[in-house]
């Protein structure tokens, strides 16, 4: 095999051999905890996996020459990680072949809606609902942590990314959730409106009811 890895020439190599990679290339030496600490911090806000990878992964990788590995002496003897030159090429590699699939996304709200229209439409506002409180919560986290960025970066500070996502990823996150808050708004505003028409019919349905009772009354003779 080629000492130049790329995506072809490693095919064991997945997408979460190339987010340790790139983690170990941008933090510096960490353990298993401090990676998960630092997925759990930026890309787990856009990037699912079992996070048991991260102790699984490692290890794996210095068996292919990408990392190396020292464990404390003493203590809780900790296994600390660090890329090598390999490991650094491998990562430049991959980064040189832009991804093509298109995105996946398995919303599982979006899969209740779809078979909402089997309940009443409570159900469908239950869910709107719903949504609307878990996408304001994360939208106001990100606007949260973009303003803590531009502080820092006013201050002069150098900015991590355990604390804040860095190129566009907090933008597009950003975008995604107030997308979402609009859809979900939307959602909630379509079956406020089918109540309020249906609540309109069935009053007009009432109104035609008395004015044809009335009338049938006053040909009796009964008023």
């Amino acid at each position: 095999m080629s000492t130049e890895y790329s995506t072809y020439e490693t095919p064991q190599l997945t997408p979460t051999s190339y987010l340790v990679l790139g983690l170990l290339a941008r933090e510096g030496p960490s353990t298993p905890y401090d990676l998960k600490r630092y997925v759990a911090a930026t890309i787990g806000h856009f990037w699912s996996f079992p996070h048991a990878l991260l102790y699984k992964e490692p290890p794996r990788l210095v068996g292919l020459g990408l990392l190396t590995e020292e464990r404390e002496e003493g203590g809780r003897r900790r296994r600390l990680f660090s890329i090598t030159d390999p490991g650094r090429q491998a990562l430049r590699a991959w980064l040189a072949h832009p991804a093509r699939q298109p995105t996946e996304l398995r919303d599982l709200a979006l899969l209740q809606l779809f078979f909402a229209d089997l309940e009443p439409t409570t159900a469908r506002l239950a869910i709107a609902h719903e949504q609307l409180e878990v996408h304001r919560a994360q939208l106001a986290e990100y606007e949260a942590g973009l303003r803590a960025e531009a502080g820092k970066n006013r201050s002069g500070g150098v900015t991590r990314s355990l604390e804040h996502w860095r190129g566009v990823t907090l933008p597009m996150g950003l975008l995604y959730e107030r997308a979402a808050v609009e859809f979900w708004g939307g959602v909630a505003g379509s079956v406020a409106a089918e109540e309020t028409a249906a609540d309109r019919a069935r009053a007009e349905d009432d109104g035609a009811s008395i004015a044809t009772n009335g009338a049938a009354r006053v040909a009796r003779g009964e008023v």
